[in-house]
């Protein structure tokens, strides 16, 4: 799909990471969930949304998961905060006790411009 849309092949090394590893975290912290990719359009663009949602546990403290190093996994903690980087736009919504859904942009050659964050306790 990266490639139909017009990606260069460093963009779609960095969408592949965001698809990874939202993927992981679908399976590690939530125990399943659903991935979803779609072109997406402005007047003068097309690019890549990708959408992960779970119903799993949900995140307590959106700011600490976003913080490179952070894991409740044991993992390295790089997840988010790497889709964060990687992707031109990144918002997350969690819910304790209901789920997560993590919804990020790419652009072709378009620098990172937007970030969001909600959380509901």
């Amino acid at each position: 799909m990266a490639a139909r849309i017009g990606f260069n092949a460093i963009d779609g090394t960095r969408i592949e990471i965001a698809i990874l590893e939202l993927c992981r975290n679908l399976i590690v912290h939530a125990g399943g969930g659903e991935l979803i990719l779609e072109q997406v359009h402005t007047d003068n663009e097309i690019g890549i949304a990708i959408e992960a949602c779970d119903n799993g546990p949900g995140i307590e403290d959106i700011d600490l998961a976003l913080r490179d190093g952070y894991s409740t996994k044991h993992s390295l903690g790089a997840g988010l905060p790497g889709v964060k980087r990687l992707m031109d736009a990144f918002t997350i919504e969690s819910t304790v006790g209901v789920g997560t859904r993590v919804r990020v942009l790419k652009w072709p050659s378009r620098q990172s411009t937007y970030h969001s964050m909600k959380a509901h306790l």
